[in-house]
């Protein structure tokens, strides 16, 4: 069993919660700006100053309690990365509240069930679809008694609705909060497919925020400091950036339209950005693919093999001369055009929710962007381990940061302690105590390594949730049950770990198949039956039925249907008829690689 662990660094407040960076932010700099949004005409960006924002927030913040809503009751956000999203996070904190982030693209039924099991008492969603989708569900959510949206001008009907509530009384609840109370629930995707409420305290950001942003001092404390948010905010990893922001007051911007978001970066200029695997992946095609139409794709071929290969040698602290000449030719020519295109700033990127590489992680460093690469879950409110400017390792998930420390079990697993580890899943014990059982130790259900300096590398998964290069967790439970609850289909394994979009494969019930041929005038013979038109419209049914349960993000975009039959007796199901997931993935991997575009078998 290997262990590590780094001394803390900071001093984590003992009192006070989150809002406290907002109203110190006002008193001490009420000029400074600590937003950007976009302006209302369309004209570019209007500055937000901490004076601004904190009266926004106290004015929405009067609005909830004039509508009803208590300290500790849960509030519901579904909508878009915007300022609004981060506006309304702290007007709730204000009023003592809890945050329940919700996906903008959820389905009706996550929808539902999210609202039901935290007991929101309002909703604040983004627009009319929004809204009819809450609407939709609204008659067996007994707790909710108010839903507001941004189409409507949620922020100026609650700023109204709390005109008469007087300071003191908000100045009161917002005090009373202390780093113990719970800050937000964040619905993760649990085995069984329902999403698990796991509570974050405003402590666990506290001791986070704490601690990052001493150590990413060359992100946050700079010149000019400033970020543009395009992740959606309902996931950690976003909200963490928000938070960290706030509190260093770094100019902070949101883009809540991916299609508008290189015009974005280039009029924001952030210094440095958040992004998952897949932005990096595609700005990386995108511009390989540019070069290539254009009769320049040997040109970067060049220039790219030479930024991973100068990125290399900084590791080896030695450049060949070759290198460096090639280098600076191409740092002209090629690398200074893919920085304009992140708006000529950038300087630095976070890199989360899933294994970046290391070719794409030595490319961006020689193209003079270095890419943090970190490792953290929901539960354990986003980071537990990165790569700082100082200390990088390119292929590694970074050390174990300040006051937290790791250990590798006798299995493999990785297990960490610290501030930012939750309190547990909301009204489910039971899983609480799985997550965080004997020895105070938080299971990840992760496979890894620590070297001998600390740095850690994930080499596996021991849970089954997917997580595709957009960095989005999946629940493969879910669509497999849904699928196989159809007639024609015996099993079901969804892929899509580390890919750019969910697959599955799927087998036939030998059973049920000559039944329906014979009702449908077709041949019995299943290997026929396999490119049969009608059969395949069968299947596309079941899978779009099964896609309803899921968000857009989640759901099967590709399946094939194979002609294999998976039994206990060849190794694919367990005695008691478990589907052996990792033995299916292993024998079928050609097939896999076709899904996603791979060599033909």
């Amino acid at each position: 069993m290997r262990e590590f662990s780094t001394p803390l660094t900071i001093e984590v407040p003992a009192t006070g919660n989150l809002t406290d960076d907002i109203v110190t932010n006002a008193a001490q700099a009420p000029d400074a700006v600590v937003f950007s949004r976009p302006a209302a005409d369309g004209s570019g960006w209007q500055d937000v100053t901490a004076a601004q924002f904190l009266e926004d927030v106290t004015g929405v913040a009067k609005g909830l309690v004039a509508a009803g809503v208590e300290a500790g009751d849960r509030v519901a956000l579904i909508s878009k990365t915007r300022y609004e999203w981060t506006l309304l996070d702290y007007a709730i904190w204000f009023a003592g509240a809890v945050t329940v982030p919700v996906y903008e693209t959820s389905s009706e039924e996550q929808v539902a069930w999210i609202l039901r099991d935290s007991g929101a008492c309002a909703v604040v969603a983004e627009s009319d679809e929004h809204v009819a989708r809450v609407a939709a569900v609204r008659g067996g959510l007994d707790d909710l008694h108010h839903l507001w949206s941004f189409a409507d001008n949620a922020v100026d009907v609650l700023t109204r609705l709390g005109a008469d509530v007087d300071d003191a009384q908000l100045e009161a609840r917002r005090t009373a909060t202390t780093p113990l109370d719970l800050a937000t629930l964040i619905y993760t995707s649990g085995t069984t497919g329902r999403p698990k409420g796991c509570m974050l305290t405003h402590g666990n950001f506290m001791f986070e925020l704490g601690v990052a942003t001493d150590e990413l001092d060359a992100l946050f404390d700079t010149e000019g400091a400033a970020t543009l948010l395009f992740l959606p905010l309902a996931h950690v990893f976003a909200r963490i950036i928000q938070i960290g922001a706030v509190k260093k007051r770094t100019r902070l911007g949101h883009s809540s339209d991916i299609k508008n978001l290189l015009a974005d970066l280039q009029e924001f200029q952030p210094t440095f950005i958040l992004a998952v695997p897949r932005v990096f992946e595609k700005v990386f095609n995108t511009a390989s693919q540019k070069a290539a139409t254009e009769g320049r794709g040997a040109i970067f071929d060049r220039a790219a093999e030479t930024a991973i290969a100068w990125s290399r040698a900084q590791d080896k602290g030695r450049t060949p001369l070759r290198v460096r000449a090639a280098h600076a030719v191409f740092s002209r020519l090629v690398y200074a055009k893919l920085r304009d295109a992140l708006g000529g700033r950038c300087e630095f990127a976070i890199s989360g929710g899933a294994p970046l590489g290391e070719r794409l992680g030595h490319f961006y460093r020689g193209i003079g962007m270095t890419v943090l690469e970190g490792y953290g879950l929901t539960e354990t409110t986003a980071a537990l381990s990165f790569n700082t400017p100082d200390a990088t390792r390119i292929g590694t998930v970074g050390r174990p940061m300040p006051g937290t420390a790791v250990r590798v079990a006798d299995d493999g697993e990785l297990l960490f302690r610290g501030g930012q580890v939750f309190a547990g899943y909301w009204a489910n014990e039971e899983a609480s105590a799985e997550a965080l059982e004997r020895d105070g130790w938080f299971h990840t259900g992760d496979v890894g390594e620590v070297d001998d300096e600390g740095f850690v590398r994930i080499t596996g998964r021991k849970k089954e949730i997917l997580v595709t290069a957009g960095g989005k967790n999946v629940a493969p439970a879910v669509l497999e049950d849904r699928l196989r609850a159809h007639p024609l289909v015996d099993q079901c394994v969804v892929v899509g770990d580390g890919q750019p979009f969910i697959g599955a494969l799927i087998t036939l019930d030998r059973e049920a198949v000559p039944g329906w041929a014979e009702r449908h005038g077709k041949s019995g013979d299943l290997e026929v039956l396999l490119d049969d038109a009608d059969l395949r419209s069968e299947i596309d049914q079941a899978v779009d039925d099964a896609n309803k349960a899921v968000s857009k993000a989640e759901s099967i975009r590709k399946f094939v249907v194979l002609p294999d039959e998976w039994t206990e007796e060849g190794g694919q199901l367990t005695p008691s008829l478990k589907l052996k997931r990792s033995v299916v993935v292993h024998e079928q991997r050609e097939r896999i690689e076709q899904l996603y575009g791979g060599p033909s078998a």
